[in-house]
């Protein structure tokens, strides 16, 4: 449970900051914590500058070097920093562009460490608490976090459903996005529209008439985001069929003008046939082939050495709105819905109609 949430810079003079608590973060038993900052970039600066942060927050305003190279400061900032004493991290929000928003996401604590309070500031206040150390100016914040974990365990389910095939029915192509979000925002975006273009594309094929030899199936992930929990427990409970699944297909990147989709698959046959099926959204310009192993949920199911598709979008922005209040139905737009749930559902029936399952 989030809770109430605030934080002040209090010295050297009095500045509300715009904060979310990240996932999993212990709150600050009902204390108001002061302290100073120190602001480092790295986690090797941090190392080098151990002596300087007992007792107080350390600001993790790093350069932003793309999602997959920055999210570690959010992640494992906060225990890193209670390695050396810190009271608190206070993580600059992973986005390449900011209007005073924080974006929050998931973080988890290491075992043998203490746990303390791990916030979200904007690229803003990060940069500002930047300047003010560069220029050797003590700074102090104030942080208060109601933020809390139940003490029992709760049920949540992935959603499913399917056509089943004509022929080869225990065959099974699988199309994917995440239904659950984060509380800020409306969680439209992600993955709102990956949920959505998955249900969608089955009831597209249902809606046409169309027969797939083997079975269609839209799991919409439960979990994802507080550490991908319910595809775990689908690639556990299906463990003895992923060998007969074709391919795993998942939309978790936006759901932007489509480009075409990504492909895992290290076959050259494979990889021929998945190029020839794109070749049919010539007339929405989606025919773009990326090789490689994008994906979330879908890393549990490419594990196992099932062939991983990913939607490609022009998701520039994707990072722009991700885990803040700012990820509403706003940033959808309804004609770029059509165009992605148009390449899912058309790809993923092809898959379901080829002859053999895709080669691996």
């Amino acid at each position: 449970t989030r809770g109430k949430e605030w934080a002040q810079m209090v010295s050297p003079r009095v500045k509300p900051l715009n904060i979310l608590g990240l996932g999993y973060s212990v709150g600050t038993d009902g204390q108001v914590l002061t302290g100073e900052i120190v602001v480092v970039k790295t986690f090797e600066e941090l190392a080098n500058r151990s002596q300087e942060v007992k007792g107080k927050f350390v600001v993790y305003n790093f350069d932003f070097k793309g999602y997959g190279e920055s999210v570690k400061y959010r992640g494992s900032g906060a225990s890193e920093a209670a390695k050396y004493g810190a009271i608190g991290a206070l993580v600059r929000s992973v986005t390449p562009f900011s209007i005073n928003s924080p974006h929050t996401g998931m973080q988890s604590y290491k075992s043998g460490v203490p746990k303390i309070p791990a916030v979200s500031i904007t690229v803003e206040d990060a940069e500002l608490f930047g300047r003010l150390a560069a220029r050797g100016v003590k700074v102090n914040v104030s942080l208060y976090m109601e933020a809390s974990m139940a003490d029992r365990e709760g049920t949540s389910r992935n959603t499913v459903s399917e056509i089943t095939g004509t022929d080869k029915p225990n065959e099974v192509v699988l199309v994917s996005g995440h239904l659950d979000s984060w509380d800020v925002g409306q969680g439209a975006m992600d993955d709102g529209g990956g949920a959505f273009i998955s249900w969608r594309a089955l009831s597209v094929i249902k809606k046409l008439g169309l027969k797939p030899k083997r079975t269609m199936r839209s799991v919409l992930w439960t979990g994802e985001e507080m550490g991908l929990i319910g595809v775990q427990a689908y690639a556990k409970q299906h463990a003895g069929e992923l060998n007969r699944m074709s391919i795993a297909m998942e939309s978790d990147i936006g759901t932007f003008t489509p480009l075409g989709i990504t492909f895992s698959g290290t076959n050259s046959t494979a990889q021929c046939i998945v190029n020839e099926i794109l070749q049919s959204l010539n007339t929405i310009n989606a025919t773009k082939l990326t090789l490689n192993e994008e994906g979330s949920d879908i890393d549990y199911l490419m594990a196992a050495g099932v062939p991983g598709s990913s939607l490609d979008n022009a998701h520039e922005t994707y990072f722009y709105y991700h885990h803040s209040n700012g990820d509403t139905m706003t940033v959808e737009d309804s004609h770029q819905l059509d165009l992605c749930t148009a390449v899912w559902a058309a790809t993923s029936y092809a898959f379901a109609a080829l002859d053999d399952l895709l080669p691996r």
